[in-house]
C-alpha cells in the first residue's frame, strides 16, 4: 500500500513539474532567464555585462533564444519574448540587461517600439498562458 501511494505522489510531482514548465516565459517563445543568469553577473534586479556594449549582449541574447521582435534607440537594444520585453542599455563599458513586462516595457520605452503592438490592442498577443486561442 505505501509503494502505491509514493508512485501516485511521485508521478503528480513530475505532472506538476512538467505543467509548471509548459506555462512559464521560459518556454520556446519566453525570455532565456537562466541562460542569462548563468551568464551575466547579476546586480540588483537584473544583469550586467562588464565589457560588451548593447548590440553585442542583444546579439548574444538572440542568438541563445530567437526574440520575436527587435528593435534599437538611444544606444539601447530591447528584444520581444511573447509578454516580456529585455532591454540593454550601456552601463559604463559594459551593458545592462533588464527583463520586465510588455505593457510595463512597452510604456517606458514606446518612442523607440513604434513598429510593435500596443499592450492595449487587438493585435496584441502576449505569448502566455492562451496563446493562439
Amino acid at each position: 500500500m505505501n509503494g502505491s501511494r509514493l508512485t501516485r505522489a511521485a508521478v503528480t510531482a513530475v505532472l506538476a513539474a512538467a505543467l509548471l514548465t509548459a506555462c512559464s516565459s521560459g518556454g520556446d517563445n519566453g525570455v532565456p532567464r537562466g541562460w542569462i543568469g548563468d551568464t551575466y553577473r547579476s546586480e540588483g534586479v537584473g544583469w550586467l555585462d562588464p565589457d560588451s556594449n548593447p548590440i553585442v549582449v542583444a546579439d548574444a541574447i538572440h542568438g541563445h533564444r530567437h526574440a520575436l521582435d527587435r528593435a534599437s534607440g538611444d544606444s539601447m537594444e530591447f528584444l520581444r519574448y511573447g509578454d516580456d520585453l529585455v532591454t540593454v542599455s550601456p552601463s559604463g563599458a559594459g551593458s545592462r540587461i533588464d527583463i520586465e513586462d510588455y505593457r510595463s516595457g512597452y510604456r517606458r520605452h514606446s518612442q523607440y517600439l513604434y513598429n510593435w503592438p500596443s499592450p492595449d490592442s487587438d493585435s496584441f498577443r502576449g505569448g502566455g498562458p492562451g496563446e493562439g486561442k
